[in-house]
């Protein structure tokens, strides 16, 4: 069995001591009683003079073996440098349009033509589906030859009435019955154009509700267009955070479908307070750098609401709080090159993702202790 050096050494004063308590002995035994009595005060002196070195050597090895302090435990410490830092705030939030319309018919009437499909890239004013207008068309065509006859009438009225042939009250008829023609046949055209289901943005069809045959009315949904390129993220944010969450702050863009991050600006925070749920609105705009993405696609929102050039940051874990604050155990050179854990107060600022930022009671360069800690005590031999 393997003896460490402590055990070694006084193994062998204990066997220098007992050597010389056999010569006592012997001595004793033999020679003249004045011989025996100086021997005698000799060997006691020896004696004395052994256990006081002894002891002084026990003390010592003491002190200075960490076997006798314990047993080392092995740890991982990190040398501490100035990094960026950042706290985020994550909402989930949705993908949303500037330009997300439904489309309703503006008339009452039975489905006709629906001239485009899902997918389909339309530009505003673009007829989109048609009512039947059998109805207009025909009172349109009456009115068309009625108007035709009253212009007729009054352009021959008016040249006459321009050589000073007939009467003023037949050109004025002639006149009032041309106009009125004229703005009745507007009147019914304007109908007309309200049997036509247009598309008010530039943009692709999204969603097509209604089919041929079908009887829609005004304010019932019919299609949908959605303009793809001016497209954004609308999240709500705890009314907690009003004070830190500003336009212009970073934020990361993750979207979880397809495990993609893109970093921007936040474009808008609002100010006013939702009463019912305590939050306000953020957006943030898409780019069309940033990808392809689709309206209510799941997002979320990790906006930085607090951030650091150089800040001193260590594990959670690393930190452990007490009745009298926190704390952090340090890397603290011994004798003969050794370790031992080093209790050390400290105070903390935000966390996020399993780091804190360590805002007073670190040096840069200093050891932290960031793995093993927990079972640590002030004093401790360690390893790493």
């Amino acid at each position: 069995m393997k003896m460490d050096s402590n055990t070694f050494m006084k193994n062998t004063l204990q066997t220098i001591l007992a050597g010389t308590t056999i010569l006592f002995v012997v001595a004793c035994s033999s020679g003249n009683t004045g011989d025996k009595a100086s021997e005698l005060e000799k060997l006691k002196a020896r004696e004395a003079e052994l256990k006081l070195k002894i002891a002084s050597l026990e003390k010592e090895m003491s002190a200075t073996d960490t076997v006798q302090r314990g047993r080392v435990k092995m740890v991982s410490v990190t040398d501490m440098q100035p990094q960026p830092f950042a706290h985020y705030v994550e909402v989930q939030g949705a993908v949303v349009g500037d330009e997300d319309v439904i489309v309703s018919a503006q008339a009452m009437g039975t489905v006709t033509d629906v001239m485009v499909k899902a997918g389909d890239k339309v530009s505003k004013g673009q007829v989109l589906a048609a009512i039947d207008d059998r109805a207009i068309r025909q009172s349109m065509e009456s009115l068309k030859a009625q108007y035709e006859l009253a212009a007729t009438v009054f352009t021959r009225q008016k040249n006459l009435w321009d050589q000073k042939i007939g009467s003023e009250i037949q050109y004025l008829n002639a006149k009032t019955q041309k106009e009125s023609l004229e703005k009745q046949l507007a009147s019914v055209q304007e109908q007309w154009d309200m049997t036509r289901i247009k598309s008010p943005i530039n943009g692709t069809v999204d969603e097509v509700k209604i089919k041929t045959g079908q009887t829609v009315a005004p304010g019932v949904p019919a299609l949908r267009v959605v303009n793809l390129e001016n497209l954004k993220v609308k999240a709500e944010v705890a009314e907690s955070f009003i004070s830190n969450v500003n336009k212009g702050n970073d934020v990361i863009i993750h979207f979880p479908d397809m495990n993609v991050d893109v970093k921007s600006k936040l474009d808008h925070a609002g100010r006013a307070i939702n009463p019912l749920n305590r939050t306000f609105n953020v957006e943030v705009r898409l780019k069309k750098s940033d990808g392809t993405y689709y309206p209510n696609q799941v997002a979320v929102l990790k906006i930085a609401d607090y951030s650091s050039a150089s800040a001193m940051v260590v594990p959670v874990s690393a930190v452990q709080k007490t009745a009298d604050g926190e704390y952090v155990y340090m890397a603290s050179s011994s004798s003969g090159n050794r370790y031992i854990a080093k209790r050390k107060a400290v105070t903390t600022g935000k966390s996020y993702n399993g780091k804190v930022e360590i805002t007073s009671g670190i040096s840069h360069g200093e050891r932290v202790i960031t793995f093993g800690s927990q079972n640590l005590v002030d004093g401790d031999p360690i390893a790493f």
